[in-house]
């Protein structure tokens, strides 16, 4: 769980209702994002302040006058893909800090010249995709001086004239692109001589006007760009015409050339090369999802490129790896510096390939399925003495070492990436390059041990994501020169400890499956500077601890995903527990203070307890618990039929004798047959100790009578005999208790101590003695049957038995 600070709450979104939709708002007030929202018209409710609006992708076909009016700091306003086909004068009149304006993919059928001139801050205007028939721009682009990025055009623009772009002659852009329809049908000379920009992007298709091309480079002629790109130059069909429609490029200065999309042949591709060769000055060529086709009537030999030199060749997303060979040698791979082969799906590299690749500085082969044996072919010569990094990432390659046969030989490589394929474990030694400083293996599927063929000369080595379990130290302890080391999100178990990695500066291993980690596991880490460890199934204990301590106290290492990464797995009671608030204190993980501290209570322990024992006369507990265990045992000897001397003992407060010997004594031993019942000032053997009489009587007692009142609860003695009463029903059935209640009392009030009888008292049945004369012999009736029939044999204190017999 994050805590929001500064920065997150920069890009926390506000949920606001707005007319018809749910805009989104951010914290400051000053972006609004209604897009996606099926708006039919633009809210009436935005805030004054905002300066970026987003209304794309939704349903507006309607700008009007007072839509935007109130909205004086718009800055950035985006209507690309709604349907808007009338915006009224005067829209964007007050919007005069305006700087980005895009009404790309609307239904706009007039340029929107008129609506433009308060707008004379404007940088950024994309008006393209609309269904205007012209793209001749007004006079007020004279006045849009500030203007750096210009697009526009749609399908309806079928000729482009010699004025059309004459307002923005004088103004230097970054970017300048137009679109026509599927295929231009005229071009007046002299029209992009007036063009003045850095990129220039050309969305004209020449299926029907071939001739167009050579017309429009010629205007370009002198003039320098950093980037010009063709979309869909050919749409339909394959240029065959004899005609070099590339003929001026090579008068054009451009640095970096792009097709994007298009129908290519053997012959198209030739003519483009054939006019960025030397001694012209075309850096990066770029080949982009283009759809190519051999040519039927190409001649192979004839057509050979040999003098082409670039600095980087890029052909990416293409569906026929016969791209690559069209001429048959290879030979316009020969001064290429850096070759980026992506997503063609080639299966082999011939010999003569390798041949023509020795200049090569970076060769980039990712995304095509390839296995190692594609590349590797003993019998060619493999030698790229420039060559300095190999990517092929994101291929199928399975076998490490056949990676290293294949690169062995190119001596000033140094970075190597093979990301994202199915790299296996390997147990067999590899012949690397000296040079070789970066090693790139995430995302696969290393699992065991790969070390014995891992390079000794890394400086990088990145193995996350690759369902690895354990290191091997061996190699980390012999690779001196390693300064980056990167395990994140594998299924690593256990961090050796006296991990010896000299240089070693970076290391991540958060994502992984070790739950213990010590301050000793990097202490050989000598130079270790950033350390990464968070989303670990972490058990919290006093190890952690310590680690999580030392590390953020050394200023030498920046614990860099502290704390929001680190949280307790282990123990239960500290799952999903925050680690930096996991404190464990001294007392728990210094072993030799709790040593001392234990020695310490035990001793004031064992003091007290003398101390209590002396004074609560203890030894008289155990002896009296002593002799009740035995007068237990005797019992349980006995049989069901044995004689009891007292029909009852009574239990009673002093402060209550009045009441037990005129009322309750005189009533059930006065009866007819009568009750022998015995009570402490009366039966208790003169001259034996207290807590004796106490004991034998309850136990020669068939039944134990306690009369409750407020001075019982309060009475040292009565407590000593429900103690033992107590002590008598813990092996016997609760029965023999009956409850009197003589005044109001609660049962919370009895001594806590005696929890288990507490409980039982709460549950079992009581008498209440009345105080109406008239309901005092339902209680006695009520008292005789619990206390049974009075016609049982009792034996007297001398043993003799004496029976009382009713008539």
């Amino acid at each position: 769980m994050v805590e929001p600070n500064g920065s997150t709450l920069l890009i926390c979104f506000l949920i606001v209702n707005l007319a018809e939709g749910a805009c989104k708002i951010d914290i400051g007030k000053k972006f609004v994002d209604c897009s996606r929202l099926n708006l039919e018209q633009v809210p009436t409710d935005i805030s004054h302040d905002v300066e970026n609006l987003d209304l794309s992708f939704n349903k507006l076909t309607k700008i009007k006058k007072e839509d935007f009016y109130h909205l004086y700091n718009l800055k950035i306003l985006n209507l690309n893909f709604n349907n808007i086909s009338i915006i009224d004068n005067g829209s964007f009149k007050t919007n005069i800090l305006m700087e980005n304006l895009s009404l790309f993919n609307n239904s706009l059928t007039e340029m929107p010249s008129e609506l433009l001139e308060p707008l004379e801050s404007l940088k950024i205007l994309k008006m393209s995709n609309n269904f205007y028939n012209s793209s001749t721009l007004g006079n007020v682009f004279t006045k849009l001086v500030n203007l750096k990025e210009l697009s526009f055009g749609g399908p309806m623009i079928k000729t482009i004239l010699k004025d059309d772009f004459v307002p923005i002659k004088d103004i230097e852009l970054e970017r300048f692109a137009l679109k026509t329809q599927s295929s231009l049908e005229a071009y007046e000379v002299g029209a992009f001589s007036m063009v003045n920009t850095r990129d220039i992007w050309f969305d004209i298709t020449l299926d029907m006007y071939a001739g167009a091309l050579p017309l429009i480079l010629k205007d370009l002629a002198g003039k320098s760009f950093e980037n010009m790109r063709f979309r869909n130059l050919f749409e339909f069909t394959y240029y065959t015409e004899s005609m070099d429609i590339f003929s001026y490029l090579k008068d054009v200065g451009v640095d970096s050339l792009t097709f994007y999309r298009g129908k290519f042949n053997e012959y198209l591709l030739y003519l483009i090369l054939k006019n960025i060769g030397k001694p012209y000055n075309i850096n990066d060529l770029l080949l982009l999802s283009v759809d190519f086709a051999r040519s039927p009537n190409f001649n192979k030999t004839d057509n050979t490129i040999e003098n082409l030199s670039l600095e980087n060749l890029v052909i990416q997303d293409v569906t026929n790896p016969d791209i690559l060979r069209f001429d048959w040698t290879f030979t316009w791979f020969s001064n290429i510096r850096n070759l980026h082969i992506i997503n063609v799906n080639f299966n082999f590299v011939p010999c003569v390939a390798w041949n023509h690749m020795t200049n090569l500085e970076s060769f980039n082969i990712t995304g095509n399925r390839l296995l190692a044996r594609y590349l590797y072919n003993p019998t060619c010569q493999l030698s790229l003495p420039a060559i300095k990094t190999f990517n092929a990432s994101d291929n199928t390659m399975t076998s490490l070492r056949t990676i290293s046969l294949l690169i062995t030989t190119w001596s000033n490589l140094s970075v190597v990436d093979l990301s994202f394929n199915n790299i296996e474990s390997c147990t067999e030694s590899c012949i690397w390059p000296s040079k070789i400083t970066t090693l790139i293996l995430h995302n696969n599927a290393l699992i065991h041990d790969i070390s014995p063929c891992l390079p000794l000369t890394l400086e990088y080595l990145d193995m996350s994501n690759s369902q690895l379990e354990h290191l091997n130290m061996n190699y980390f302890n012999q690779a001196n020169n390693l300064r980056v080391l990167i395990l994140r999100n594998n299924k690593i178990k256990f961090i050796p400890t006296g991990w010896k990695s000299l240089s070693l500066e970076v290391l991540a291993l958060e994502g992984n499956s070790f739950g213990v980690i010590d301050g000793g596991s990097f202490k050989y880490l000598l130079n270790l500077q950033n350390l990464t460890a968070g989303n670990n199934p972490y058990y919290c204990n006093c190890d952690l601890y310590a680690f999580i301590t030392e590390t953020l106290s050394d200023k030498n290492i920046s614990l860099l995903d502290w704390p929001d990464s680190y949280y307790c797995y282990h123990p239960q009671n500290l799952v999903e527990t925050k680690i930096e608030y996991f404190n464990p204190g001294k007392l728990q993980c210094d072993v030799g203070l709790v040593v001392a501290i234990s020695v310490a209570v035990t001793a004031v322990v064992v003091i007290i307890c003398m101390i209590l024992c002396w004074k609560y006369n203890v030894p008289w507990y155990l002896r009296a618990t002593c002799k009740i265990i035995r007068s237990k045992y005797r019992s349980k000897k006995r049989e069901d039929n044995r004689e009891y001397v007292y029909h009852a003992f009574i239990s009673y407060s002093y402060l209550d004798a009045d009441w037990v010997r005129e009322v309750l004594l005189s009533r059930l031993e006065n009866s007819t047959p009568r009750y022998k019942l015995c009570i402490h000032e009366r039966d208790f053997l003169p001259g034996k100790w207290i807590i004796d009489n106490i004991i034998d009587n309850i136990e020669n007692s068939r039944k134990i009578i306690f009369v409750l009142s407020r001075s019982f609860v309060n009475s040292e003695w009565c407590n000593y005999e429900l103690y033992f009463a107590h002590q008598r029903n813990i092996g016997h059935a609760f029965e023999d208790v009956i409850l009197v209640v003589k005044e109001n009392v609660s049962f919370e009030d009895l001594p806590k101590r005696f929890f288990r009888l507490r409980k039982m008292l709460k549950a079992k049945t009581y008498l209440e003695w009345p105080s109406d004369q008239n309901r005092q012999p339902i209680f006695w009736v009520q008292l005789k049957t619990i206390l049974g029939r009075a016609n049982r044999t009792v034996s007297g204190q001398d043993n003799l038995s004496s029976e009382i017999v009713v008539d």
